[in-house]
């Protein structure tokens, strides 16, 4: 198997986005199931924003972020010390390799990983591998055809062909949100629990947010280097899917949503 591409990149615009994710907004499905003292694995848990708040849960049980950068680890490892969660740690990784004994965590984690991957099944495979019997698995990840907004605006319609267009060619899934029980399935799971919940971005403040955050991305981000090498967009029109974003979060009655798919697999 070839290396993994990640789509979006480790670009400060990239990581301080994810750093403002909290296990409430992101994991919410999950929570009555973490109990203190529980044991728990956060693959591709980034600068650990909900791993900080999954330890906090699950004290004094310990909760283990992994993730392939070691930049963002570094970030997870700050996080934790100045919450003093010491029941959290840091480690780099691979998720069709974890070096971690068979039915080692009661929980295993992945928020918004999979649809990053080549082979999400064997991801999901290796992640109920260091599940314990009786265990969960638990994954969430968006569905980016599902997304909808208003007004209309065509920069955003040309943004999403461009982003399914970077991800496809990196061999991953942008609409994994549906996939996600299909693909349990095939990796043998039979006791699941679908649902999904929504990022709404409606008021002034978190269509500025979103708009900031994704109209720096597209000139600075691995979605700007990889449009840009693939033939997608050219700089002239990167700059306007930027103003395209800006545009949108101006709108008095903008609407943004993102619909998210999640699963929890019984092990």
């Amino acid at each position: 198997m070839r290396p993994e591409t990640y789509t979006h990149g480790h670009h400060q615009s990239v990581v301080s986005a994810h750093a403002v994710r909290t296990a409430k907004d992101c994991a919410a499905y999950l929570l009555p199931e973490v109990k203190p003292g529980i044991s728990m694995l956060d693959v591709g848990c980034g600068p650990g924003s909900i791993t900080a708040d999954l330890a906090e849960l699950a004290a004094p049980g310990p909760v283990i972020g992994l993730d392939a950068s070691e930049d963002v680890l570094v970030l997870g490892r700050e996080l934790a010390a100045a919450r003093g969660l010491a029941n959290a740690s840091f480690a780099g990784g691979n998720i069709y390799d974890l070096d971690f004994p068979d039915e080692t965590f009661d929980v295993v984690h992945a928020h918004q990983v999979l649809q990053h991957l080549a082979d999400p099944v064997a991801a999901l495979r290796e992640m109920r591998r260091v599940t314990k019997p009786g265990g969960l698995v638990a994954v969430r990840d968006v569905d980016f055809h599902g997304m909808s907004w208003y007004p209309a605006v065509p920069e955003l319609a040309e943004w999403m062909q461009v982003y399914q267009h970077i991800a496809r060619g990196n061999q991953a899934e942008p609409d994994a949100g549906r996939h996600l029980l299909s693909w349990a399935l095939e990796a043998g799971f039979t006791d699941l629990t679908p649902s999904s919940s929504n990022w709404l971005y409606a008021t002034e403040d978190q269509r500025a947010w979103l708009a900031a955050s994704w109209s720096e991305r597209v000139l600075h981000s691995a979605f700007a280097e990889q449009a840009s090498e693939r033939g997608l967009a050219d700089r002239e029109g990167l700059e306007r899917l930027s103003a395209g974003w800006q545009e949108w979060a101006a709108a008095p009655d903008g609407w943004f949503l993102m619909p998210c798919g999640e699963l929890l697999a019984r092990a």
